[in-house]
Parts: C-alpha cells; sequence; structure tokens
C-alpha cells in the first residue's frame, strides 16, 4: 500500500470513525484536541492497571488497592430521583457479596446491565459496617472483556464533558479499539530499518497496537520505548537541524584578537579569582567567537556563580574588536543594576557605557540614540527599549540577554535585525535546568553551565515555620537588623484577575502593616515595592534598601531576579506553598551574597498536597540549583518550568522529560549522528524519515521556536 493512501486513512477526519459520530466527534475535537484518526492513535493511554489477577470476593481484606471480581448481579435497583437517583446493586461470585453503587450515568449504566450473562467488576472497595462496596465500578460483560489480550488495561486522559457523554477512558478504548482493527497494515513505518535493529524495536504499527492493547510487560516496554525515541528523534532533528544553519551557515563577526581592555580587565580588574567553572566557559566563548561563525550559547548557572562577569569578558572581547555590544535584561531595577555593577568595574577603562530604559528621559534618549549611530558608544545596557526601531547600533558585534525564558523568539530576532551581520549571543540565566532538558528547550543553543560557586560564600540555611510561629520569625529578624543586616519580606501577587490583585495586594499591605506595628519608626524603616507602582517610586524605595536607609524591604516577586543586596542576609517569603520551586530557589538567591551567614524563611499555611510538601521539603533539604530545577521538572513538567505549556512548544505526544532523560539523550545522539552523515536526509535509507518529517514541520510550527 502506497504512503498516500496510507497517509491520507491517517488524515481521516474523527466523525467517520466506527462509534463517534458528530456529537462525540465535536466533544472530541473541543475537549482533546482529537481531529483525525491519527490524533486518536497518538491519543496514548498515559497509565495501566494490571488486569491479570482476579480476586474472589471473600478474599478481599484491604482498600488500599482496586479489586477486580467476576460474577452475576443478584440485584439492581434504583433509588430516588432526579439529580438525587442513584443506581445500587448486589453482585456475587460463588463465594459471597459486595454492594455495588453509581450516582452519575444512572440509565446509562442500568440499561447495560442484567441478571443473565456473567460480568467483570472492576474498582477500588470501601468498608462500611461490615461490608464491602465499591462506588462507580467499571462493569464489562465477560464475553466483551477479552481479558486474555488485554491484561493491562490503557487508561486515558478524558474530561468531565466527555465523561457525561460516554468518552470517559472506557469509551475512548472501544473507539481505539476499532480505529486499530481499521488500520491493520496501513500505519507506515518512521524509523530507518538499522536503527529499528540496532536497538531492537518493535515496528511502528507494532508499537501502536500493543500501547493501546499490551498483552504482555516487556512489550509493552519495548513499545513505550520505541515511540518515545521515535518522537524525540524528530524533535531533535528539527533543533539539531536549526543549530547546524545558526552557527555554521549563518556568518558570523570575528572577534580575532584578545586586546588591550580584556587582557587589562582579566588581569587587574576583576576583584577575584574566577572560578574554574567560570574559566571553562570563558575558553568555550572564546572558541565561538573566533572563527566568524554566529555564536548562540546559553550560560546557564545557579545564583551568584559569577555568570556577569563571563559575559562582561565577552563584551570586552567584542569591543576590543571595535564592535558594539549591548546587554538587554527584562525589568527596569535589572538593567540598573547591571548597569551601576558594570559602570563601578569599567570605571578606570576608557569605555562608554550607557542606560536605556523606557524611563530614560528624551533628552538623554537623543544622545544615547546619536553616539550608538555613530559608534562613540561602545556598550549600552537596558530593557526592551533596545528593541524599539529608533534604536540602531552602527556595529553590533555581540547581544547579551538575561534570563532568557523572558524574553520571545521575535524579540530576540529584532534584537538580531539592527546590524548588518547577525550579532553573536550569549544567553545566562540563573534558573537552572537539567542538562537534558535543556537540549530541548534550548535546541539551537549550545549550553554551558558553570556549576561552582565562589570560594568562601556560605550556604544559606533555610527553615520552614507555620502561620503560629510569625512572632517567632518576627523575633529573629530583629536580631538580625540588631547585628546591622537587612531583611527581605516576600509576599505572592499572582495578577490573573482584577479583584485576585487586590486582594493579593491586600496581603500585601496587610503585612506590612502588621511589620510597622512590630518593628515601628523612628527606630525602624520599612519600604514597601510591588509591580503596580511607577517605575520612579519602586527605584526610590529599592535605592533606599539599597543604601541601608530602611532595615526592612516589604515586596512581591518583582524582586525575584537580580536585585544584589550583600547587606541582606534574612529572606522571609510569606505563603511560600503558592511560589513554585524555582522561583523560591531565586528569592532565596537574594540572599547570601555577602561575608555573613544568610537565612531563608518559609512560612506557610497547611501543607494540604503532596507537591506543596515536596516543594518545602526540597527548599530546606538543599542550596544546588540544578537538583531543585530536576524535582521541579519531576513536579511540574517542562512546559510549566518554562513557560510554553500553552504555546504548544512542547506538545509531546507520549514523552516525559522528567523520566525519558535516557532516551532523549540518545535520541539526541541519533540526530547528531544522522544528520552528520545526511544533512539533507537524501539518503535512500532515510526516505521514511524525510517523509514523516517535513510532515512534522508542516504541523508543529512551534517546534523550531522553542528558544
Amino acid at each position: 500500500m502506497s504512503s498516500i493512501k496510507t497517509t491520507s486513512i491517517l488524515g481521516t477526519p474523527i466523525e467517520f470513525l466506527k462509534g463517534v459520530g458528530p456529537k462525540k466527534a465535536d466533544l472530541l475535537k473541543t475537549e482533546l484536541q482529537i481531529f483525525t484518526y491519527r490524533d486518536l492513535l497518538e491519543h496514548y493511554p498515559f497509565r495501566y492497571i494490571d488486569k491479570s489477577q482476579f480476586h474472589r470476593i471473600s478474599e478481599i481484606q484491604s482498600d488500599e488497592l482496586p479489586v477486580q471480581v467476576k460474577g452475576k448481579f443478584k440485584s439492581l435497583k434504583e433509588v430516588g430521583v432526579g439529580n438525587k437517583k442513584r443506581l445500587n446493586a448486589l453482585f456475587e461470585d460463588e463465594t459471597g457479596e459486595i454492594e455495588l453503587a453509581w450516582f452519575k450515568g444512572v440509565q446509562w449504566v442500568r440499561n447495560g446491565l442484567n441478571y443473565e450473562e456473567e460480568f467483570v467488576v472492576y474498582g477500588k472497595p470501601k468498608r462500611f459496617k461490615n461490608t464491602w462496596s465499591i462506588s462507580h465500578p467499571e462493569v464489562t460483560k465477560v464475553n466483551e472483556a477479552k481479558l486474555k489480550l488485554t491484561p493491562f488495561k490503557p487508561v486515558y486522559r478524558s474530561t468531565e464533558k466527555c465523561n457525561r457523554t460516554g468518552l470517559n477512558s472506557q469509551g475512548i478504548e472501544s473507539i481505539v479499539i476499532n480505529l486499530l482493527q481499521l488500520l491493520r497494515h496501513q500505519i507506515p513505518e518512521t524509523l530507518p530499518s538499522e536503527i529499528l535493529e540496532k536497538y531492537k524495536l518493535p515496528s511502528k504499527e507494532e508499537a501502536s497496537i500493543h500501547v493501546h492493547r499490551p498483552r504482555a510487560l516487556a512489550l509493552l516496554q519495548r513499545s513505550l520505548t520505541r515511540l518515545k525515541l521515535e518522537e524525540l528523534l524528530f524533535l531533535q532533528l528539527i533543533l539539531v537541524s536549526n543549530k547546524v544553519k545558526v552557527t555554521t551557515k549563518m556568518k558570523g563577526v570575528t572577534f580575532k584578537k584578545v586586546g588591550k581592555l580584556f587582557t587589562e580587565f582579566y588581569e587587574n580588574g576583576i576583584p577575584f579569582d574566577l572560578t574554574g567553572a567560570q574559566k571553562r566557559v570563558l575558553k568555550e566563548v572564546r572558541h565561538d567567537v573566533r572563527y566568524g561563525a554566529h555564536m548562540n550559547r546559553l550560560i546557564q548557572g545557579d545564583v551568584g556563580s559569577g555568570k556577569t562577569i563571563v559575559a562582561l569578558l565577552t563584551a570586552l572581547l567584542g569591543i576590543d574588536n571595535n564592535y558594539q555590544v549591548c546587554l538587554m535584561a527584562p525589568t527596569e531595577i535589572l538593567a540598573i543594576q547591571h548597569f551601576e555593577g558594570i559602570s563601578e568595574l569599567l570605571k578606570n577603562f576608557p569605555i562608554t557605557v550607557k542606560l536605556l530604559t523606557g524611563s530614560t528621559p528624551k533628552s538623554k534618549r537623543k544622545v544615547i540614540h546619536e553616539e550608538l549611530a555613530s559608534g562613540a558608544l561602545q556598550f549600552l545596557i537596558g530593557t526592551h527599549a533596545l528593541l524599539e526601531p529608533v534604536v540602531m547600533f552602527k556595529n553590533l558585534g555581540l547581544a547579551i540577554i538575561d534570563e532568557q525564558h523572558r524574553f520571545g523568539v521575535k524579540q530576540r530576532a529584532r534584537l538580531w535585525g539592527k546590524a548588518e551581520i547577525t550579532p553573536h549571543v550569549l544567553v545566562m540565566t540563573a534558573t537552572p535546568i537539567p542538562r537534558t532538558l535543556a537540549m530541548t528547550l534550548y535546541g539551537d543553543l549550545d549550553v554551558s553551565t558553570i556549576d561552582e560557586l565562589p570560594p568562601g560564600r556560605k550556604p544559606i540555611t533555610t527553615v520552614h515555620k507555620t502561620d503560629s510561629s510569625r512572632l517567632h520569625v518576627f523575633g529573629f529578624m530583629e536580631e538580625e537588623i540588631k547585628k546591622g543586616r537587612q531583611v527581605y519580606v516576600v509576599y505572592p501577587l499572582i495578577e490573573e484577575s482584577e479583584s485576585e490583585l487586590l486582594s493579593e495586594l491586600k496581603d500585601l499591605y496587610d503585612g506590612h502593616e502588621a511589620l510597622e506595628k512590630r518593628f515601628p519608626r523612628p527606630e525602624y524603616q520599612i519600604s514597601i515595592v510591588h509591580g503596580r507602582q511607577k517605575s520612579s517610586d519602586k527605584e526610590y524605595e529599592m535605592n533606599r534598601f539599597i543604601k541601608k536607609e530602611t532595615q526592612i524591604l516589604v515586596a512581591t516577586t518583582v524582586i525575584e531576579v537580580g536585585v544584589n543586596v550583600p547587606n541582606a542576609s534574612v529572606m522571609v517569603i510569606e505563603n511560600a506553598e503558592r511560589f513554585g520551586l524555582s522561583q523560591l530557589h531565586q528569592l532565596r538567591g537574594r540572599v547570601g551574597r555577602g561575608a555573613e551567614q544568610s537565612h531563608c524563611i518559609l512560612i506557610t499555611g497547611k501543607l494540604k498536597s503532596p507537591e506543596s510538601k515536596r516543594r518545602i521539603q526540597t527548599m530546606c533539604s538543599t542550596n544546588d540549583g540544578f537538583e531543585i530545577a530536576q524535582v521541579d521538572l519531576e513536579i511540574r513538567g517542562p512546559g510549566d518550568i518554562m513557560g510554553t505549556q500553552q504555546s504548544g512548544a512542547l506538545d509531546l505526544k507520549i514523552a516525559d522529560l522528567a523520566v525519558d532523560q535516557k532516551i532523549l539523550a540518545k535520541a539526541r545522539e541519533l540526530a547528531v549522528n544522522i544528520l552528520n552523515d545526511d544533512e539533507a536526509l537524501a539518503k535512500p535509507k532515510h526516505a521514511s524519515l524525510n517523509l514523516e518529517l517535513q510532515r512534522l514541520k508542516a504541523f508543529k510550527p512551534n517546534w523550531g521556536n522553542i528558544s
């Protein structure tokens, strides 16, 4: 059968499948984004239930695990009326009886049950008075159960609306069975035979069948591995191909020499010794900019690991070679801090450094625009204001972007467009992510990791306190302030709605009021900072704290990134359970920047969910940003971490980046080897890869825009 015909049947609209029809098709489309046969085939089970074992009713002893029993109905009785109606049943085998109950879909369930036939019942039992019962059990006629074919029952994701129309997990399983029968010998192979043979993988059709209808555990595991490897391989082929275009096909500027500015600053301008990790990353950057190929490199490192110094040294390489440099930060506070810190480091060097933000006066902007165009301004630091069309460089050679995930791809491209030859790009992030996730999320960038902290830096002590301990926390804050230290107190601020925003601001102001009562003027001074303030007010309050005019800074997460006050030794995070792990780690990184011991205090209400408990426990047990990132990945998933969940950039059907990191690494290796051998995928052995890749590119435009 030809590829065209095979592709054609997988593209058939879902309403034409037996058991679907227009009404269910509309729900599948709107609720589960299943539009075609292919979409349903790729709506994989998210877990499996072992149904190879049967229990006798008399043997049921625990309510911890589901049970499966075989028998007949002894009685069926509808009780109540309208919304209160329920279905009660008595089910028996040769050893005893169990009660069953349904509170939803009563008529639909009742119509499928009778006294004559034998049924299989599956569900989690509960004991009430001396009787076992199961609410909303799965019930299947024995002659329809096909248990010998599916000892591992697939469980599919569904929604409340789908459930009400018979498209619960069992309903989806039923239409999947119809689809698999229809697609027999019509699922095309997408991987080269040499990959299948090398890794002993089943064919695409065999894997698709066994993932939906598993007969044995070993075959299920092999099928899952094959489909995950395939999905990640195609993602990596797109990313690696993009990276090859950027690093080898795209012309870059050449920083031929290591000049006087770099050498003088390296030898005499850095007020501390570089760590081994900083030197290693600097060497990687130096290699990139030397040969005329375009550099596109990410530097990731924990808070305080020294990424900015590496970026500054790279900037000096560019300036030494007569190129201009810009540094773009996501917030005005961070841009100002970069400007002040870099200006201080370069005060004895003949380099022009200026700041451009939304708050820069018109008169100063005009001068900056003129100096950029003439080449007199060598180093421009700023916010999104750098992207304005009027900002034009004479000879931009390097663009440094801080906190990469806060800028979109289009914004980065606008920065590139400000030079005849695309400038080198150096991206910094203090949000560490596991290496295998980095190779996906930042697939077109080379990744450098600064995994050492400067010597002498003391680990931050982190403790968890409940609301009832707040007075004790206030006492500890007072002790630190009397030592001459300063304190952050951070509240969550989630701007999902106007009413919620007002509620959150109330928390902030109530907290501020409580602190003012406990730490009264004139002995104590308190600043307050949040995102709804004018930039000038925010800057004024921050500067008071930086200059030690205030001892306590009450803030929202506006201070999450970049604020550097070495004298601050205590970070108190209110409602800590409402923050993500990465955000908690970033906030904690605002302290621990001086020589003194620093502390982070997480204040929460009662921790209800396992996820919130794990987040708080992780924060208290480690300061390692990469370890924290791994736990965050496991809890939240990659899309939530990087803000790509809604964009579709990580629209993975079966692979899970939190657990499939070995498969991802193998996929990356395969993609690199394949493209090194055959960059255009033109060889006959790669025909199936090329065909599927073109199809994916047509339907997955976001995959190439992950970074």
